[in-house]
C-alpha cells in the first residue's frame, strides 16, 4: 500500500462517515416539514406565543363534569352502625339511664344492624333511613302519651354507617366516616395525606355510583380553587395513582440525559430541561430542541412535534409557559462541531493505522 493508496481511503472513509453520522446524530427541521404531509405521522409544530395561548384556552376548557360541581349534600340519614345520644330536658333517667357520671359515650344508643334500637316508653324504632330531625320528631310523638310536652334532642355521637374509602398513593387509606357536616374533596384528600413524592397528582380518580370521574388534583390546587365546591357522597371511593408509570424523557445534548418521574401537570419545559443540567453549551444546537409527544398512542393516530428555537431573544419565555407531559420525549440536537469531532474521534484510530502502514511501506521500499 502506497502514501496514494493511504490517502484516497482515508477520503473515503471520511465519505463514508459523513453519511453514517448525519441521520444518527441529527434531527433536520427540513425534512421534518417535508414528511409532515396527510401520510406522515407526525405534525410540527414550532413553539410560538400563539401557540403557547392555544393550550391554555384548551386547558381552560377543561373542566370537571358539571354532575360534580352540582351535586349538594342532602341531610345527614342515620344507618345502622349510628351511635346516637338522646336527651329527655328534665328528664335524666331517659337521657342518662348509666348515670349522669358516665361519659356521653357509655350512654350513647347503637343503631343495631337491622337499622332499629330500643327507646324506653317508645320501644322498638325503625331509625334506619331518618334524619336527625325526622327522628326527633317521631320520639317525641310517642313520648307525648307518657311525659308531658317532651323536649328531646338527638345528637349523632358516633359515626358508623356511611363511609369514603382510599386506595393508592394515601398515606392513611383507613376508610373515612361520613358525618353530619359535609365532606368536601379537599377535607377528605387533606385527611388521607398524600404521598406526595410518590403520588401522580393529575391522576385521581373518583368513583361514585358505577360511574370514574378523572380529576387533576394538581390543577385544583394552584389557583382554580374548586376542590372546596366538590361535595363527596357517601359510598364514594377515590384512588390516586401512583407516579412509577408515569415518566417523560430528555436525552441528546443535555448534561445529564434523564428519565424524569412526573407528578403533576405543570412540568414545564424550562423545568425538565433544568432537571437534566441544561444544555450541553459546547456540543447543543440551540435550534434543535424538540419535544415529541404521542407517537406511542396509535399507528392511526398522528404524534406532534415540537420545536423550541433556543437562539430566539423570547425562547426562555417560551419554555416556561410550554407544559411538557407524561410520555414527552425532549430531544437536544447536536450542533454541527459536535458531529464533526464526533466522527474524528472514530477517524483518528484508523487514520494512525493507515499512517503507521504507509511508514512501513515505505520503509520496505527504500
Amino acid at each position: 500500500m502506497n502514501v496514494r493508496n493511504a490517502v484516497a481511503l482515508v477520503a473515503a472513509t471520511f465519505l463514508l462517515h459523513g453519511c453514517i453520522w448525519a441521520p444518527g446524530q441529527h434531527m433536520s427541521t427540513n425534512s421534518l416539514m417535508r414528511s409532515a404531509d396527510e401520510n406522515s405521522r407526525v405534525d410540527i409544530v414550532p413553539i410560538t406565543p400563539k401557540q403557547i395561548a392555544m393550550d391554555k384556552a384548551a386547558a381552560a376548557t377543561a373542566a370537571l363534569p358539571p354532575e360534580l360541581l352540582s351535586y349538594k349534600p342532602e341531610p345527614y340519614r342515620i344507618g345502622a352502625g349510628d351511635t346516637l345520644y338522646i336527651t329527655v330536658w328534665d328528664h335524666p333517667e331517659l337521657t342518662s339511664p348509666a348515670g349522669a357520671q358516665q361519659q356521653t359515650q357509655a350512654n350513647g344508643r347503637l343503631v343495631r344492624s337491622d337499622g332499629t334500637l330500643f327507646y324506653p316508653y317508645v320501644g322498638e324504632l325503625k331509625v334506619s333511613g331518618l334524619t336527625i330531625e325526622e327522628l326527633r320528631k317521631a320520639i317525641s310523638d310517642k313520648l307525648a302519651k307518657y311525659v308531658e310536652k317532651p323536649q328531646v334532642d338527638v345528637n349523632i355521637v358516633g359515626y358508623g354507617s356511611q363511609r369514603i374509602t382510599f386506595q393508592g398513593a394515601f398515606v392513611k387509606t383507613d376508610p373515612q366516616p361520613m358525618t353530619a357536616v359535609p365532606t368536601t374533596l379537599a377535607q377528605a384528600v387533606g385527611s388521607a395525606y398524600v404521598n406526595v413524592p410518590l403520588a401522580d397528582l393529575s391522576g385521581l380518580v373518583l368513583t361514585r355510583d358505577g360511574h370514574d370521574y378523572h380529576i387533576d388534583l394538581d390543577a385544583l390546587t394552584n389557583g382554580q380553587k374548586i376542590g372546596e365546591d366538590i361535595y363527596l357522597k357517601p359510598d364514594d371511593h377515590l384512588f390516586l395513582p401512583y407516579n412509577d408509570r408515569h415518566e417523560m424523557y430528555v436525552i441528546g445534548e443535555v448534561n445529564r440525559p434523564s428519565v424524569l418521574s412526573f407528578k403533576t401537570t405543570d412540568m414545564t419545559l424550562t423545568q425538565a430541561l433544568g432537571r437534566a443540567g441544561g444544555l450541553n453549551p459546547t456540543t447543543s444546537k440551540g435550534k434543535s430542541v424538540y419535544v415529541i409527544r404521542g407517537l406511542k398512542d396509535s399507528d392511526t393516530v398522528k404524534g406532534t412535534v415540537y420545536q423550541l428555537d433556543a437562539r430566539s431573544p423570547d425562547a426562555f419565555i417560551l419554555a416556561d409557559q410550554f407544559k411538557v407531559k407524561a410520555g414527552d420525549v425532549v430531544f437536544v440536537g447536536p450542533a454541527g462541531v459536535t458531529r464533526w469531532n464526533r466522527f474524528l474521534t472514530q477517524l483518528l484510530p484508523l487514520s494512525s493505522i493507515i499512517t503507521n502502514a504507509a511508514s512501513a511501506q515505505y520503509n520496505l521500499d527504500h
